[in-house]
């Protein structure tokens, strides 16, 4: 918001290299979208896995469990745009330490997380 004035949303483009992730988070005040410029995400909406490649999106509703991991040989960039910018408590809680995320996350320890 400082940067483009912008009041109900915020947008990060991000850049993973092959075999990185981050793990299951949440936004407890906050919607998201991700959306893939290129390369290839696997992304995890809850209980739910898709592989996202460019021009294709996927919608995450508030306080939803979700991670993102590059599956592919490329680089992966993707924007994730989040609504709304001001939202009560934290921006992101980490969830890949309980369960049914840690189990689900457990094959991912040969990965890079950023």
């Amino acid at each position: 918001p400082d940067i483009v004035g912008a009041k109900e949303l915020i947008l990060v483009r991000a850049t993973f290299e092959p075999g990185s992730a981050h793990r299951f988070h949440i936004h407890p005040g906050r919607e998201e979208i991700i959306y893939v410029i290129e390369g290839e995400a696997e992304q995890w909406v809850e209980h739910e896995k898709r592989l996202l490649k460019p021009g294709e999106m996927a919608h995450i509703p508030k306080n939803t469990p979700h991670a993102t991991r590059n599956p592919g040989s490329s680089k992966l960039v993707f924007l994730a745009i989040l609504s709304p910018v001001e939202a009560p408590g934290e921006f992101t809680v980490d969830v890949f330490d309980q369960e049914p995320w840690k189990t689900q996350w457990a094959y991912e320890k040969r990965i890079r997380t950023v």
